[in-house]
């Protein structure tokens, strides 16, 4: 006789901790542990699901229930899953918050989702009431180690189920306003379910694993595919509060991780550092994440000895559809995340939803295989019908990705659309141009955006951190040339960037990802002074 399937996450991880009860579920290394100042060591399921327990009681015996929202501002510390996990229980959905929300950030956040309480670390309450009182919300706001207070509100009356919101995720809100994605728990339980049956290179043994990740609880990654999968199989989870570099291999050896998660802007600055005999002294099996510059793809695997697969999903998509390219040919260096499993339907279609032919660019749309095409997807934008609407559109879920599916379909990422420069008729994705651009030895960091050209609709605008900066303007205008001569030798020449700046930093996301919209308005300032280097008589067809 097969065991019911858990309506909830909570009812998940409380059936293996009846399996695995003294195993650890969480690990909190001493680097995390100094940067939080709370206790480092392991955290058995038994424990974590007894904290839980006590929680679900005390937020009940408060007047909070199924249908409302409580805010998380708890980073990446254990507190986090003791809320969640408690209030998912009771039928509460969770709204993570970004720490790095500041004022104005915090308001919508709280006014928008109507939460009725958060948990918030000791420094960042007053900064919730604020925002609170300014946007007229009558919230609760407290830390992990306070009472709860009593909150009341309407709940609703029926049981909770595997429909039943779990989480609100704001999207990053790169180019306008965060949306907020409305998960339920068949949204978090099938985005661990499809990673532990992807099988491949991604194989995972029950009871055994141990995975290590730098990103944050606030981001589905985080929450769906690395927290549930390893509530699901029995694993052990190290957080860390952000990637260190200088010390990741430490926290790799530490944390005995047999997997670990990776954002883009990791192998880079992992390569950056001088070859070691410790460099294959770990025990990864792989890791799991995307965007990893081609170019250091294969190097990076020969040098730390496991394979990076790279993933395609969203906060929107969830496990409804994921890809990796968990199996052979992975076609290495090309920006390949694999191929559709059955579970998934795709197609790759131009500005019409029309089909394109393969090769050719045109953005990515998917949907669920079977009757129903929204399974495991975000059930809706929450008070945002018509951006619901507008992304189902066909009853295809539009991703804005911009891909190419090989002729063995598999699937190439290019950029995303609104990120695609044109150029006097030619379509240049910004990504591949920061790809080649980043490899330059006198840039620490590069973003690209279009810039306006009265003769060719768009220009190439790049965007560069310099590992030393240039003093004067004479320094930067060599540095300038260095770099668009590189840039034409790697490139065709009208994706060489036309315009250069040096700027101090770039504008990034919490995860580490560029603001497009920020990067956007930042191009607009700057070609209004003088620090932009005009660089477009040098981009020439070649004979």
């Amino acid at each position: 006789m097969t065991a019911a399937k858990p309506n909830s996450v909570f009812e998940a991880f409380a059936a293996t901790a009846q399996r695995f009860g003294d195993r650890p579920f969480l690990n909190v290394l001493p680097e995390t542990a100094a940067a939080y100042g709370i206790a480092a060591g392991e955290i058995t399921y038994v424990a974590m699901l007894e904290a839980a327990q006590a929680l679900a009681a005390a937020y009940a015996a408060q007047g909070v229930g199924h249908g409302q929202r409580v805010g998380l501002l708890l980073q990446n510390r254990p507190a986090f899953f003791e809320h969640w996990l408690a209030l998912n229980a009771i039928g509460v959905s969770v709204v993570p918050i970004n720490p790095d929300l500041r004022a104005s950030e915090l308001e919508y956040v709280i006014a928008h989702s109507e939460m009725v309480a958060a948990v918030a670390t000791p420094e960042r309450v007053a900064d919730l009431a604020r925002a609170a009182a300014a946007g007229g919300r009558d919230v609760s706001i407290f830390t992990p180690d306070e009472a709860i207070p009593r909150i009341g509100g309407p709940i609703d009356a029926k049981p909770a189920s595997r429909e039943t919101e779990c989480g609100l995720l704001y999207t990053s809100g790169t180019t306008s306003r965060p949306k907020g994605c409305v998960l339920t728990n068949t949204y978090y339980l099938n985005s661990a379910a499809w990673y532990l049956e992807a099988g491949g290179l991604m194989a995972m043994r029950e009871g055994s694993e141990r995975m290590l990740t730098p990103l944050p609880l606030f981001h589905m990654n985080a929450m769906a595919f690395s927290a549930v999968t390893m509530m699901l199989c029995g694993g052990c989870l190290s957080v860390l509060d952000r990637f260190h570099p200088k010390t990741w291999w430490d926290s790799v050896r530490q944390s005995q991780a047999t997997i670990i998660h990776y954002l883009g802007v990791m192998p880079p600055m992992l390569m950056g550092a001088p070859a070691s005999a410790d460099d294959r002294a770990h025990r990864v099996r792989f890791g799991f994440g995307a965007g990893v510059d081609r170019g250091l793809h294969a190097a990076f695997e020969a040098r730390f000895g496991f394979p990076l697969i790279e993933a395609w999903a969203m906060t929107e998509t969830g496990g409804g559809v994921v890809i990796a390219a968990s199996q052979e040919p992975r076609h290495v260096g090309t920006n390949c995340f694999g191929k559709p499993g059955p579970e998934a339907e795709v197609r790759v279609v131009d500005e019409a939803d029309r089909d394109v032919a393969a090769g050719e660019p045109g953005e990515l749309l998917v949907r669920r295989s079977g009757s129903d095409p929204r399974h495991g997807f975000l059930r809706e934008y929450l008070k945002d019908p018509a951006a619901t609407a507008e992304a189902w559109a066909g009853d295809w879920f539009h991703t804005g990705d911009v891909v190419r599916q090989n002729a063995d379909g598999t699937l190439c990422f290019v950029d995303r659309r609104k990120n695609v420069i044109r150029r006097s008729g030619e379509n240049i994705s910004a990504v591949e141009v920061e790809s080649v651009l980043q490899r330059h030895p006198a840039i620490a960091a590069v973003a690209v955006a279009a810039a306006p050209d009265a003769v060719r609709g768009d220009e190439v605008f790049a965007l560069i951190v310099a590992r030393e900066a240039p003093k004067t303007a004479e320094a930067r205008a060599a540095l300038a040339r260095e770099i668009v001569d590189y840039s034409l030798a790697q490139l065709a020449y009208y994706k060489a960037p036309g315009f250069i700046a040096f700027v101090d930093a770039l504008p990034l996301t919490s995860t580490q990802k560029i603001q497009r919209g920020a990067l956007k308005d930042l191009v607009g300032t700057l070609l209004q002074g003088s620090d932009v280097i005009d660089m477009r008589a040098l981009k020439k067809r070649a004979a």
